[in-house]
């Protein structure tokens, strides 16, 4: 969150932003989205579409967490037991190398991302 308000504080980002907004295919989608916002039906219309695009999303990471958890048992021996495949993901997932424990300031990372409206 600290690198987010950062990033917002940025002239150069802010720079952007304004230049970004300024151009009209930004304020039609602007003017589009608060009509569709502003229309009843419209909105449970998109409600719905995101609740289905989140509901899909969920099922697809059910899907590859599942694959990953048979990945673990086959490197395992076979073993089928879910606590030992649970317990490697955990281990997994704890260990970083040494490179992501970089601070705030050795951050590679460029302050304004690029951002695309396609």
């Amino acid at each position: 969150m600290r690198e987010a308000q950062k990033m917002m504080q940025d002239p150069n980002f802010q720079a952007q932003m304004k230049k970004m907004l300024s151009q009209g295919g930004m304020q039609q989608a602007l003017q589009q989205t608060k009509q569709d916002l502003s229309d009843p039906k419209k909105a449970k219309e998109l409600e719905e579409k995101a609740r289905k695009a989140v509901e899909e999303g969920e099922k697809e990471l059910a899907k590859l967490e599942e694959q990953k958890k048979k990945g673990l048992r086959v490197e395992k021996g076979g073993e089928d037991k879910e606590e030992d495949a649970d317990k490697t993901l955990e281990v997994d997932n704890d260990s970083k190398p040494p490179a992501a424990l970089k601070t705030e300031e050795e951050d590679d990372m460029p302050d304004i991302p690029v951002l695309s409206l396609n």
